[in-house]
């Protein structure tokens, strides 16, 4: 049972009941025992959190994200940042770093701040084993969780992300349609965004009959290491003619590869990138790119947790649909 629970059951806002727990001359005296009512029938105990909710002193969010020299991750972090200043809040930023302990401390960190929401920024935060989610399913007892690009089922946790599975096996089977028929997939990590991009690849090559073998490949270096991958891959004698990558950074580290071998971007290879970041246009050639609605998504994050706190209804999953940008490392119509 938290303040959100006791603002439901009463049927008042979350502002109305931290202004109880605050006793506030501005709640009528009706109201007042209705929520003192619910929260002896409830025997709820205010924490710290919830008692700082109605002060001005406060109005912070926390924002996890994991390395902010990461392109994506530094765009949400503007949008997020922005879109909150716009609605009075200030924001906390803790760059984790992949470490699951670091991550832990960083949530407790910014719970011990009483901010008034943690948004975490990526899918780096889902964790493959279940168990290592405990700490973001405690966090929602005690404010609410927002997540960007990630899922998470749980009680105060909200899902913002895009259906990065669907894009990934439309362009690829694009690719396969216009008979770039010996594609491979490149990624950095295989996180819960990078394991829908995976999917979204192999179940596309499949339906064409294509073996899966050897076809997807992490790599998690720069873009010189990119290249000198593709280069020992190539000279081992594999072949393909279509590389679609997990991020921007990794296609450009293609482009440079087959520019330095003298393939045909993009007669001979077709070379599509992820996210839409602005090196898609100051690249050359200019990358076809899948954009995946960050800023609509961080958009949409912040109005959900402004509706949550006026203690409106909100769905914990929202899904949206990416676009592909057609520039000129594809011969899209």
């Amino acid at each position: 049972m938290n303040i959100y629970d006791i603002s439901k059951k009463a049927g008042v806002s979350i502002a109305t009941v931290s202004r109880v727990l605050n006793d506030s001359p501005r709640v009528s005296e009706k109201t007042r025992d209705k929520v003192l009512s619910v929260m002896e029938q409830n025997s709820y105990t205010p924490n710290v959190y919830a008692r700082g909710l109605g002060l001005g002193s406060m109005n912070t969010i926390g924002i996890l994200c994991a390395d902010s020299s990461d392109i994506y991750l530094a765009n949400a972090v503007y949008y997020l940042e922005r879109d909150l200043r716009q609605h009075g809040y200030s924001s906390i930023l803790c760059c984790t770093g992949y470490e699951l302990e670091s991550k832990q401390n960083c949530m407790k960190l910014l719970l011990s701040k009483r901010t008034d929401a943690i948004i975490l920024v990526g899918s780096t935060f889902i964790e493959k084993r279940a168990e290592h989610n405990n700490y973001i399913l405690e966090a929602g007892m005690e404010v609410p969780v927002m997540l960007i690009n990630g899922y998470l089922e749980g009680s105060n946790l909200y899902c913002s992300l895009c259906d990065e599975h669907q894009a990934v096996y439309d362009v690829t089977s694009r690719l396969l349609n216009q008979g770039f028929d010996n594609p491979i997939h490149l990624y950095r990590a295989l996180s819960y965004s990078g394991l829908q991009k995976k999917e979204g690849f192999l179940q596309a090559i499949s339906e064409k009959g294509l073996n899966p073998q050897d076809r997807v490949h992490e790599c998690s270096g720069d873009m010189d290491d990119v290249i000198d991958f593709l280069d020992s891959l190539y000279d081992s004698g594999k072949r393909f003619n279509a590389i679609i990558t997990s991020n921007d950074e990794l296609a450009i580290g293609a482009i440079k590869f087959a520019r330095a071998k003298g393939l045909r971007i993009p007669e001979g290879i077709s070379i599509v990138g992820h996210n839409n970041s602005k090196l898609a246009r100051y690249c050359e050639p200019e990358l076809t790119s899948i954009d995946n609605k960050l800023e609509m998504i961080c958009i949409h994050t912040v109005t959900t947790l402004m509706r949550i706190f006026d203690n409106k209804n909100v769905a914990n999953k929202t899904m949206f649909s990416a676009e592909l940008i057609k520039r000129q490392t594809t011969s899209f119509n």
